[in-house]
């Protein structure tokens, strides 16, 4: 357990931040979800509705260091290429 007043205070904002990222990482894999959900469907409509809704959910993860930069153009990439085999 952390002793001094900073330590006690570092723990309590790793705590904070701790949540406010695994919200935000829930949320960007519910996005995610729901373009491979319409792409196994088969529904390429509302796949592409998905897609475009889940890139800017994508980069604002990857500018917040949720995912590292590469690794979300490596989700927009796939998914993208998954849409446009349909």
């Amino acid at each position: 357990m952390a002793n001094s007043p900073q330590a006690r205070k570092r723990a309590r904002q790793n705590d904070t931040r701790r949540a406010q990222n695994s919200a935000l990482r829930s949320k960007m894999r519910t996005y995610i979800k729901s373009v491979k959900s319409a792409i196994d469907a088969g529904e390429k409509e509302k796949a592409q509705e998905a897609y475009k809704a889940a890139v800017p959910v994508l980069d604002s993860m990857s500018g917040k260091g949720i995912v590292q930069r590469n690794t979300a153009a490596r989700y927009k990439s796939r998914m993208n290429a998954a849409i446009k085999s349909m």
